[in-house]
């Protein structure tokens, strides 16, 4: 008999793509997708299927994992393979952040509660972040799984995060003989996306802190899919695919080359005053600017990726730059075109003086820019 996945979150557009993947395994022979609510995608008729034509059958399962009808679930399919992928950042419809804190924190400890109690669990995957490390100036300048943030996140999704991957450390150690597996995801991006950043970098105008260009990193969501395909499988021969793993594309790309490519303009502004900014596009609703996120957007963060690659043998295939450009080419044009907003840079930055050297004088004593 083979294996039978649940998978939590399906109603998300990444969770619904983990479900067309994982059902063409060949040793997968039942899918269950858990969500409050049914996905807005057909899952019952996925366009993926396996080198021989098979495809695993689908049941979708309402239920909430904050509620103990989650154990029925598991139980009554025999579920051999728990995938968590209801850990996010953001509301599913019209709930606010203390649903999301809700979901990611109580609906984790349910879940886990559930899976201790089944026999039949042998393997847990839990999407995670990036976002445990925090964003602090006094950071290294790159993580590896075995370090810890100077200081622990105060609030917001991070802090849900940190929560989440603690309670799973506890079911880890009362449930030794379960395989378990936390991915921690830098920022996943991609045409389909839908995150708290992505709905930053859609803004027109992009608020930055003055004086600062952080250091970020993505993961294309192609990238993301299969990593989590490959955690959900049996381990390569030699190695084990349990443990805290990094997941990010190669490279960094600073905020401002984020910023050229979209075509946006940058508003700096003063430390102080971009909670107030924050604030403000939280009232209008067009995103959600978290003081995560600002932190995120003054100091970045950056990941070592090594042990994904030794482990799953796996490299993303697409690195951190060429992630981002998938994002930008499916994104709204920005109000100037990159290669003038990126020329424009260049003038500017051909008037500043070379190191150790004095100040240009400009012959006009102004510089007029040509951004029609």
């Amino acid at each position: 008999m083979g294996k039978v996945v649940l998978v939590t979150g399906v109603a998300r557009h990444l969770g619904a793509r983990f479900v067309r993947v994982i059902r063409a395994e060949p040793d997968v022979d039942l899918v269950v997708g858990v969500d409050i609510q049914p996905p807005p995608y057909d899952l019952e008729q996925s366009p993926s299927e396996g080198p021989d034509g098979h495809l695993a059958d689908y049941v979708f399962a309402r239920a909430d994992i904050r509620r103990p009808a989650i154990a029925r679930v598991i139980a009554e399919h025999s579920v051999d393979t728990v995938v968590h992928m209801n850990v996010s950042a953001t509301p599913l419809g019209s709930g606010g952040r203390g649903a999301v804190k809700e979901t990611n924190v109580i609906g984790t400890m349910q879940l886990l509660g559930a899976c201790q109690k089944a026999p039949t669990v042998q393997r847990l995957v839990v999407k995670s972040s990036t976002s445990v490390y925090g964003s602090a100036s006094r950071d290294p300048a790159v993580f590896s799984e075995r370090m810890q943030p100077r200081a622990l996140p105060s609030g917001g999704f991070a802090k849900d995060a940190v929560e989440v991957e603690g309670y799973v450390r506890g079911f880890g150690r009362r449930r030794p003989d379960v395989a378990v597996c936390v991915l921690r995801f830098a920022n996943i991006i991609g045409p389909g996306a839908d995150t708290p950043l992505t709905e930053y970098f859609s803004l027109p105008l992009l608020p930055t802190v003055l004086g600062y260009d952080p250091r970020l990193q993505f993961v294309h969501e192609d990238d993301a899919v299969e990593v989590l395909r490959l955690a959900s499988l049996a381990a390569r021969r030699g190695t084990t695919n349990s443990g805290t793993f990094n997941v990010a594309g190669e490279g960094v790309l600073l905020l401002s080359q984020c910023a050229r490519r979209l075509g946006r303009p940058t508003v700096p502004v003063l430390l102080p005053a971009i909670s107030w900014v924050a604030g403000l596009v939280r009232q209008t609703r067009i995103a959600d600017f978290s003081p995560e996120q600002i932190r995120l957007l003054t100091h970045g963060r950056v990941v070592d990726v090594t042990q994904l690659h030794e482990t799953f043998g796996y490299r993303p295939r697409r690195t951190t730059p060429e992630a981002f450009a998938a994002f930008a080419e499916a994104c709204a044009a920005g109000l100037l075109p990159p290669e003038r907003l990126t020329a424009v840079t260049d003038r500017l930055a051909g008037l500043l003086p070379p190191a150790g050297g004095r100040s240009r004088t400009l012959e006009q004593g102004t510089l007029e820019l040509d951004l029609r």
